[in-house]
């Protein structure tokens, strides 16, 4: 079963819950502002992204000016940052299999 990676509010992810749910894809969903991930949760979704935290951070988040980053911070940092802030880690992301994908666009989910 996959485990999905939302925002209720976000409307990328309210696309891909109504897309796997149309596919018939079995999911756990994981409102992750109210269930954050772990430090060792979110080391292992971005291995197996196959990316740093650069590339899954949101700069368009309201957390983005209340956390003081600048981008250029290093990979730790950032990942510190995403911690004390999930909603600076983009979404919605779809794990399943110890294989994740961003799913940006929802389609993505599908190769899982």
């Amino acid at each position: 079963m996959m485990e999905l990676i939302c925002k209720k509010t976000c409307s990328t992810c309210r696309k891909a819950v109504a897309l796997l749910d149309a596919e018939g894809v079995e999911y756990r969903y994981r409102e992750y502002t109210e269930e954050p991930l772990t430090e060792a949760e979110l080391r292992a979704t971005l291995k197996m992204l196959g990316v740093g935290p650069k590339a899954v951070l949101r700069k368009n988040d309201k957390a983005w000016p209340e956390s003081g980053l600048t981008g250029a911070e290093s990979d730790e940092a950032l990942i510190q940052a995403m911690l004390k802030h999930p909603t600076l880690v983009q979404r919605p992301i779809g794990i399943k299999d110890g294989r994740a994908v961003l799913g940006r666009p929802p389609e993505a989910l599908l190769s899982l």
